[in-house]
């Protein structure tokens, strides 16, 4: 799955299901964003980075401008937010947030995929004890040492500056996100592969054999899922 706070690598929507299911996220998350403010992105920095993310995920042109004009239009939709929290193969710790018109219909669902793959869920809190909820920002480059300054220079609760490859990973404290951002962009920073709030692991499981096999089979059973709006884990693979 690559760096251990990644939720869906962006080959996991290759079915027709877990594609549809995409656009159903991107579609409810960005319809949500330009709710709460302006729906115009350039306006709206929240909707941008919501919009910026989906397209880093290919959802397609069409998809992001409906739920805007949605939105826009003064459509209502009633989407309720849901956590749930369990393990999976290997002991593995997961947490599932929803987003959803139906929350009987996402419980149940997120619940059999569970129990079909050897896992099982828990109580809340039974595992996000385990997580660090930050903001996080990944771009293309290598110029860690001007980063740094000019995050720190614009009182940036910053956590965290480093090189992952050719990317360089930001992480800041969830509420600084949108003010991290705006000052990226103020030194020249315009395109970001990742820029949400997540959920970091404090620590991490190995997974091997069978129980590798069926926790990827439990993320792309969860990613079909169209109640599914994010997976967080600590399996490193």
């Amino acid at each position: 799955m690559g760096r251990a706070h990644e939720v869906r690598a962006k080959s996991m929507a290759q079915t027709a299901a877990a594609r549809s299911a995409l656009f159903m996220r991107a579609s409810k998350e960005i319809y949500m964003a330009a709710k709460s403010g302006v729906p115009d992105p350039n306006s709206n920095l929240a909707l941008r980075s919501v919009i910026d993310k989906y397209k880093g995920q290919n959802v397609t042109k069409d998809v992001i401008e409906r739920a805007i004009k949605k939105a826009a239009g003064g459509e209502e939709e009633n989407y309720i937010s849901g956590r749930y929290e369990g393990y999976g193969p290997g002991n593995v710790s997961i947490i599932v947030d929803s987003l959803t018109s139906n929350v009987r219909r996402a419980f149940d669902s997120i619940r059999n995929v569970f129990n079909k793959k050897g896992g099982h869920l828990g109580s809340q809190g039974s595992v996000s004890f385990n997580f660090k909820e930050v903001g996080l920002i990944e771009f293309v480059g290598s110029n860690l040492d001007e980063v740094e300054e000019a995050l720190i220079l614009a009182d940036i609760d910053l956590d965290e500056v480093k090189l992952d490859d050719d990317l360089i990973v930001v992480t800041v404290e969830k509420t600084a996100l949108m003010q991290a951002k705006k000052c990226l962009m103020g030194i020249g920073i315009q395109e970001f592969s990742t820029c949400e709030i997540t959920m970091l692991p404090l620590d991490t499981v190995t997974l091997e054999g069978e129980d590798k096999e069926k926790f990827e089979e439990l993320l792309a059973m969860l990613d079909e899922l169209e109640d599914v709006q994010e997976v967080y884990h600590n399996a490193k693979m």
